[in-house]
């Protein structure tokens, strides 16, 4: 008889899992940070003298929409907050229960929402934190539909230059039934590469329940 092969360990069933849901978690952050509207949006009463800069935002937004519109002129990207706020002396922008939504070409929706965002001015680094939640829904699916992928914590950064999504707080991640409790993780979009130090713990629920 053939021998049979040899279970895979269920860190590494974990890792090719998220390789494969979480570039559009990724790319849903990444275009939360590119600040369009910070760079073109002109300042109502321009001093006239060049003061020493405060660190006080020169410009509020509240309750805001922002909407990014493809060249097939369909919905990619939408970013709403209570308040948003940029900070000249730093050039980052702070926002106050942000929420961005995604869609990819096939239609699949990414939803990031947390407490507070930041990014900095060319949105090379955004960071969200406070009751953090990221999911991926299937393409056509309602706001309120199962999740084919979720993440929680309180505290994720992504790097838009390396194309990474990481963590150094604790994160659960489900995916179905399954879910995998980290210490930390950090993903690597150019690679597809997923890892976490520290202890781990997760429960791998194959289809049909084996």
């Amino acid at each position: 008889m053939p021998r049979r092969p040899k279970p895979r360990p269920w860190l590494w069933r974990v890792q090719s899992l998220l390789s494969n849901y979480l570039p559009l978690l990724l790319m849903a952050l990444l275009a939360s940070g590119t600040w369009w509207l910070v760079k073109n949006t002109p300042l109502l009463d321009a001093p006239g003298e060049v003061a020493p800069p405060r660190h006080l935002p020169d410009y509020r937004m509240a309750n805001f929409e922002i909407q990014r519109i493809g060249a097939d002129g369909r919905l990619h990207v939408q970013i709403a907050g209570d308040e948003l706020r940029h900070y000249p002396d730093t050039d980052t922008v702070e926002i106050d229960n942000a929420r961005v939504r995604a869609i990819a070409p096939d239609g699949t929706l990414a939803i990031a929402e947390a407490k507070r965002a930041i990014s900095n001015g060319d949105g090379s680094d955004m960071q969200l934190m406070g009751n953090v939640h990221l999911r991926r829904l299937p393409p056509g699916a309602g706001e309120n539909a199962p999740a084919q992928l979720e993440v929680r914590g309180e505290f994720l950064q992504a790097l838009s230059n390396s194309e990474i999504l990481r963590s150094h707080l604790p994160v659960t991640i489900r995916q179905g039934s399954s879910t995998l409790n980290a210490q930390n993780f950090e993903y690597r979009h150019l690679t597809g590469q997923v890892s976490f130090t520290g202890k781990s713990q997760g429960q791998i629920t194959s289809k049909g329940g084996r």
